[in-house]
């Protein structure tokens, strides 16, 4: 069978493949070679897979996809890559096509008062943002805020999920430049159409400036925060103290009935070792911290001893870093030039990245691993971009450009959704995201 040009323009060669997919009924098409033209990249490709499955369904609507070949995914003409790669275009080719990593929907954006500083995706039942006007905000899906977290007295710069799966209650921590982090209960659960007004039942105090970044342990008894002074801060999280970390106990009146007592905190530990802010930190494993800094670093942690593990210095100001890839091996980051870099520590001998994707044009303000994909993650940017990554190209995948402005934060959501905000003052959700 063979494929005719849908132009005259050109003459390049036929080559002969076999479309092949790992994608269900109905993405199937028939496995018979055809004759190609091989100055075809991705969209022609794309539109002759929709072609052998219209054939099939007279019903089937286009949609986008993908191709691999030798397990990489093809970003130039088959005839490019068959030259780059040194492959052989006598023989048949098996091409993998799969959907192509693209939102889908653009669901309606979600007002705040100021800047979106902040979002946490990470729970499939809400969405928690950080925002200049010192606020947290707890969303049910666009458009929809059913808590406000209210007490910081200063923008707030960083949001985590602590724990948000049992029945009801979830607990989340924010941190703000008013050098405080606060941990936060509430209902879950809760479906008003009115948002409710909370306030926080912990406050952690042991800062001396701006607290920048905020993770969880996975168990969810303990946070760590990164500051402007240069410290990295263990807290623990539960509401009654056995280890002497509470310090005070607040209780206030309203219309005369004595409110939910309200305690202060101090940190059990600090790590001590960057000599610049410690922009972005994340607790991957029980026993492990990462952290980056504007001093060029990424550090790692033993949580017992409290000692630097490793180094790995870029030779840039980092603002953000996460840990993914297969086995949780891969360490991301970004920060104050357009590249993401990726390092594997498993590589002795050097501290250059295995893979630098140099697509943004400005910072990097945000990075984040698929929670199930090895292979996918996303980075922000104050390009105003949200870009997707597969490791298996250098070029994004999808790009969001939605937001009018910076964006300075970006999450994944539900698997198939990104999160993210921005100076535009908006959340935006991208949605229907295909991830192979």
């Amino acid at each position: 069978m063979e494929i005719e040009r849908e132009t005259n323009e050109g003459n390049s060669r036929r080559i002969q493949v076999r479309f092949i997919t790992k994608l269900k009924a109905p993405y199937k098409v028939p496995t018979t070679a055809i004759a190609i033209p091989s100055d075809l990249s991705r969209i022609g490709l794309s539109s002759i897979v929709n072609k052998l499955l219209q054939a099939v369904d007279s019903e089937w609507k286009t949609e986008p996809f993908d191709f691999l070949i030798d397990g990489e995914l093809v970003r130039m003409s088959l005839e490019q890559f068959l030259l780059v790669k040194g492959i052989s275009a006598e023989k048949i080719l098996e091409i993998e096509y799969i959907r192509a990593v693209a939102p889908r929907k653009e669901e309606e954006p979600s007002p705040h008062d100021d800047w979106v500083s902040a979002v946490d995706g990470s729970s499939p039942r809400l969405i928690l943002t950080g925002c200049y006007d010192s606020l947290g905000r707890i969303w049910k899906q666009a458009g929809w805020c059913t808590h406000i977290l209210e007490g910081h007295s200063g923008a707030i710069s960083s949001v985590r999920i602590i724990n948000s799966e049992g029945a009801g209650s979830a607990t989340v921590a924010t941190a703000s430049k008013d050098r405080t982090l606060r941990l936060w209960k509430f209902d879950a659960e809760d479906s008003t159409d009115h948002p409710a007004r909370i306030r926080a039942f912990k406050i952690l105090r042991g800062h001396n400036a701006s607290v920048h970044s905020i993770a969880a342990k996975t168990s969810g008894d303990m946070i760590c925060s990164g500051s402007w002074d240069c410290t990295i801060n263990l807290w623990r999280t539960n509401d009654t103290d056995t280890n002497g970390d509470t310090v005070s106990i607040k209780k206030r009146k309203v219309n005369n009935k004595i409110e939910e007592s309200q305690s202060e905190g101090e940190a059990v530990s600090t790590l001590v070792g960057h000599t610049q802010c410690v922009s972005s930190v994340v607790w991957p494993q029980h026993d492990t911290i990462y952290s980056a800094s504007w001093d060029h670093s990424v550090r790692k942690w033993d949580v017992e001893t409290g000692k630097d593990l490793s180094d790995i210095f870029c030779g840039k100001a980092l603002n953000c870093i996460d840990i993914g890839g297969e086995g949780l091996a891969l360490i991301a980051a970004g920060g104050s030039d357009p590249v993401l870099r990726i390092w594997d520590p498993r590589k002795p001998g050097t501290s250059a990245p295995t893979f630098q994707f140099s697509s943004h044009s400005s910072w990097i303000s945000a990075c984040k691993w698929h929670n199930t994909s090895p292979l996918h993650l996303l980075s922000s940017s104050y390009d105003g971009k949200v870009m997707l990554w597969d490791l298996r190209t250098a070029w994004p995948v999808s790009i969001i450009d939605t937001h009018k402005d910076k964006v300075l934060c970006a999450d994944w959501w539900k698997g198939d959704c990104v999160v993210s905000g921005g100076v535009d003052t908006q959340l935006r959700i991208s949605s229907d995201i295909s991830i192979h």
